[in-house]
């Protein structure tokens, strides 16, 4: 019964000191008295929990607020870098890798050009770069909660291994190839869906979209009930794979006229034979007909494929990767334009929400994976810290 009651006892403290992290966390910045009116917990609880969270490095008091007559109140805030995610978004040639923060936010980031290939070589390589990141942008290796890798490539349920990778030609990859070669936690999961948990972590109130991820090759991810739908065989969203003309180019899944063959990065720059990043200046420049005409064109299947979509989820549309930062005021005119121009159910210019990070939003959201694990079960992560210390 003692032993019972001990276990409820420290059940309870762990469940209180997740409660007061949990607030500083959200509100950013507070104070002892905020904590204790806004949780209803007793001082002298709030300031056990304070000091110990203190005392493992969880957060720190930095200044004071201004003083609304009393004794100016300290502010209380977490550590944003007491632990550190790092992500990798792995592309045909090269992949991009960021550390970011207990608030997501991007520390440090990098690209490492490096061809992908189902070999030991390949996968020692990406390793020790992995580890160089590490060393040179994280004060030290033991902030790392994990490292969540975004492929391109449908994954298995349980993320052990991709299922479908024709792009890259990774369908042997397997998160064992990561694992058993850096000494963190890592997770294994498709690019596009790692997009779409950055899109929820910064729309905190989103129930639904469509994300369409602009990415050297298009990708996709639909979310319903604030969750990333993954579907029976993992290829919820796969938008990518919608036909738009039955006759046009041949996909790298060897149908014809795929939305992929039109509105990829690569599908752009193929037909106007220049980069993107010389491209939009090229064309913000005025006077070029023919790249006025290409961007033209891109727009018009990209709203088709909006259009078609919204009949089926009546939701936000978010534009997100690589080509995202490209897009201007006058292209979501146009863009909306033609969504609305022959459909029953208009949609707003609200809408259309522009993704943040640009071609490094698979990597961003895959790190986000580690990030909400840590802070959504900080209680296990703060008993941890005292049993090793």
């Amino acid at each position: 019964m003692n032993e019972e009651k001990g276990i409820t006892t420290i059940s309870l403290k762990q469940i209180n000191k997740e409660k007061v992290y949990q607030y500083i966390y959200r509100h950013k910045q507070t104070s002892k008295l905020q904590i204790v009116q806004e949780l209803q917990m007793g001082l002298s609880t709030v300031s056990q929990n304070l000091t110990s969270l203190e005392k493992e490095g969880l957060i720190e008091r930095k200044g004071s607020f201004e003083s609304t007559g009393g004794r100016k109140a300290q502010i209380i805030q977490i550590v944003p870098d007491f632990k550190l995610s790092i992500g990798l978004g792995i592309l045909k040639n090269m992949f991009h890798i960021v550390a970011v923060n207990l608030y997501g936010e991007t520390i440090a980031s990098d690209t490492i050009f490096l061809p992908y290939s189902d070999r030991d070589e390949y996968y020692d390589e990406a390793a020790a770069h992995v580890e160089r990141f590490i060393r040179n942008h994280c004060s030290s290796p033991d902030k790392i909660i994990g490292i969540s890798i975004a492929t391109q490539g449908l994954t298995s349920p349980d993320g052990s291994f991709v299922t479908y990778g024709a792009i890259m030609k990774n369908s042997q990859m397997k998160l064992s190839d990561f694992s058993l070669r850096l000494p963190y936690p890592c997770h294994l999961e498709h690019d596009s869906k790692a997009a779409a948990y950055l899109e929820l972590w910064n729309h905190r109130d989103l129930d639904s979209a469509v994300v369409f991820l602009l990415n050297r090759n298009l990708g996709g991810a639909v979310i319903t009930n604030s969750t990333v739908h993954q579907g029976i065989s993992m290829h919820s969203g796969a938008l990518e794979h919608i036909c738009v003309n039955p006759d046009g180019p041949v996909c790298y899944c060897k149908n014809r006229g795929c939305l992929e063959t039109y509105c990829s990065a690569n599908a752009l720059e193929s037909i106007s034979g220049m980069p993107a990043k010389d491209f939009f200046p090229a064309l913000r420049s005025g006077g070029h007909i023919n790249l006025e005409q290409i961007w033209a064109d891109y727009l018009n299947h990209l709203a088709f494929a909006v259009r078609n979509l919204n009949m089926v989820i009546d939701s936000p549309v978010i534009l997100s990767g690589y080509l995202a930062p490209y897009f201007e005021k006058q292209d979501m005119v146009y863009l909306l334009e033609q969504v609305n121009g022959c459909s029953p159910f208009p949609m707003k210019k609200e809408q259309f929400i522009i993704g943040t990070h640009g071609q490094l939003a698979p990597a961003v959201g895959a790190a986000l994976y580690y990030v909400k694990e840590f802070i959504g079960d900080i209680s296990m992560h703060t008993s941890k810290i005292v049993s090793c210390s």
